[in-house]
């Protein structure tokens, strides 16, 4: 198993505006207390991250006997929501608690990850996302998993198809079980108490809007921070082991450590 360290995101000023009036205004993809993370502004990063990452359109071509390549899917709405609200919400917390970044991950990182050009305004937002979020103090120590935590994460393994068939969930807890997962699960519960906090608001066709701490190889989310309301009135668009039969959660963002 390879950790890999969170990182923070610098303040993304495209799209926030003073609020003023409901929070239910129509083109509002989320709020952040008296501030407001429009559509367009989700449109404009959406944008970019097509014009800056064409993709194939058709099926892509093995070469020299080898299969041929997967070509990541380029991140959606869903996602993009929700580095522009963590990232607000990160900033304003770090502001107000005088939180300085404890790593440092260059865009260049994120690009290679993520398999996108470093030149994206995504790219760049999510590294000083994740250069930020290694300022906020867990809350409490990195202990042992609940049952349901536990429960809850190997769910998620068996939905990713990385836990085997013939394995039986009290295997896959105890080989998910280590210092990536709890430390994953105590970053859950800081970052969870200053987004409640902060008062966010997500539009329904967003929700859930969570984002992952800790993913399973292939990106799957392992653990993820909920953002605003976890019930959902619309569509939904929307760290870390090794793969099994080795499986743990690898965090998201960084490099490996």
């Amino acid at each position: 198993m390879r950790a890999r360290r969170l990182v923070a995101v610098a303040s993304v000023a495209l799209g926030l505006v003073a609020l003023s009036g409901c929070r239910t205004e129509p083109g509002v993809a989320a709020y952040v207390g008296d501030l407001r993370i429009t559509e367009d502004a989700v449109t404009e990063v959406v944008d970019d991250l097509r014009a800056k990452n064409p993709r194939p359109t058709g099926q892509p071509e093995a070469s020299e006997g080898r299969p041929p390549a997967q070509v990541p899917p380029l991140p959606d709405r869903g996602e993009v929501v929700s580095v522009l609200v963590l990232a607000e919400v990160c900033e304003r917390v770090s502001a107000d608690k005088n939180y300085q970044p404890g790593g440092q991950v260059a865009p260049e990182q994120v690009a290679q990850q993520r398999g996108l050009s470093p030149a994206t305004g995504f790219v760049r937002q999510l590294a000083d996302l994740y250069n930020c979020m290694t300022g906020v103090p867990p809350t409490g120590a990195a202990t042992q998993p609940s049952a349901q935590e536990l429960a809850d994460v190997v769910a998620a393994g068996r939905r990713a198809g990385v836990i085997p068939a013939d394995m039986s969930d009290e295997e896959a807890a105890s080989r998910l079980d280590g210092n990536e997962l709890r430390a994953a699960l105590a970053t859950r519960k800081s970052l969870a108490e200053v987004v409640a906090a902060y008062d966010v608001t997500v539009n329904p066709r967003y929700r859930p809007l969570e984002f992952p701490l800790l993913a399973f190889s292939g990106n799957a989310p392992a653990v993820s921070v909920p953002l605003g309301e976890t019930g959902s009135d619309g569509v939904t668009d929307v760290s870390t082991p090794d793969p099994l039969p080795n499986p743990g959660p690898q965090a998201a963002g960084g490099t490996d450590s």
